[in-house]
């Protein structure tokens, strides 16, 4: 009884073998579901960034209102909020650079993935398949190119984040003219700040659902090369 189950389970060793997915779809299939996270990540990050921008034009109107009826007490009042809200947006960047250069590393690896795969292709002698593979090492090097723009810009939001701190600090409490008239435009700045990141959060969206499509339609084609 023993030997006729271990013949049987050799003979049923190919068959399971088959059955399980290449690992070029395996991968595909692990990438479509990281596109999925990186979209509804996109979805707060849009939700967040319009919220913080409404908040900066309250900011802005309250602080005009203030500066308005003359009272330092008001200014003050306004001053600390802007203080809070810069120190918030200043978390958020932090977290945003990290977010963002690890898209980046993982755009690196598929690269990776996708060289190995072209030249086992021509090794193999599958120009077919080693044209799509090229397609897909083109998409792996414009999406490297995109977050690691990205990852500057954000970078560069980080620090002039942490100089208005700074600045505005320095600030907050004082009534004179000078003052009142800086920290206006700090605001103001903040302002332009708040609306530029809603701006990109609707491309990067974009540049998500892309690769999206891309990684679906690599997916196909593994799929139709392994028939």
């Amino acid at each position: 009884m023993r030997t006729y189950a271990f013949v049987f389970a050799v003979s049923l060793a190919p068959t399971i073998a088959c059955a399980q997915p290449r690992p070029e779809i395996r991968q595909d299939k692990r990438e479509l579901r990281q596109d999925k996270r990186e979209l509804r990540q996109d979805a707060r990050q849009t939700r967040d960034d319009v919220r913080d921008a409404r908040r900066f034009a309250v900011l802005l109107s309250d602080y005009d209102s203030a500066r308005a009826s003359g009272q330092p007490a008001r200014i003050g009042d306004v001053d600390r909020r802007v203080q809070a809200a810069i120190d918030n947006e200043i978390r958020e960047s932090n977290r945003e650079v990290v977010q963002k250069s690890n898209e980046v590393a993982r755009d690196q690896n598929e690269q990776r993935r996708d060289r190995g795969e072209v030249n086992r292709d021509v090794v193999r002698g599958r120009p077919g398949q080693a044209a799509d593979d090229r397609r897909d090492l083109r998409d792996d090097r414009r999406d490297i190119r995109d977050d690691r723009r990205d990852t500057r810009r954000e970078m560069m939001d980080n620090n002039r984040l942490r100089g208005i701190a700074q600045e505005y600090g320095a600030l907050a409490g004082r009534a004179d003219p000078p003052a009142v008239e800086r920290k206006r435009a700090l605001l103001v700045e903040l302002n332009n700040m708040a609306a530029a990141e809603v701006r990109q959060d609707v491309r990067e969206t974009r540049e998500d659902r892309r690769e999206l499509r891309e990684d679906r339609r690599e997916i196909r084609e593994d799929r139709r090369q392994r028939r």
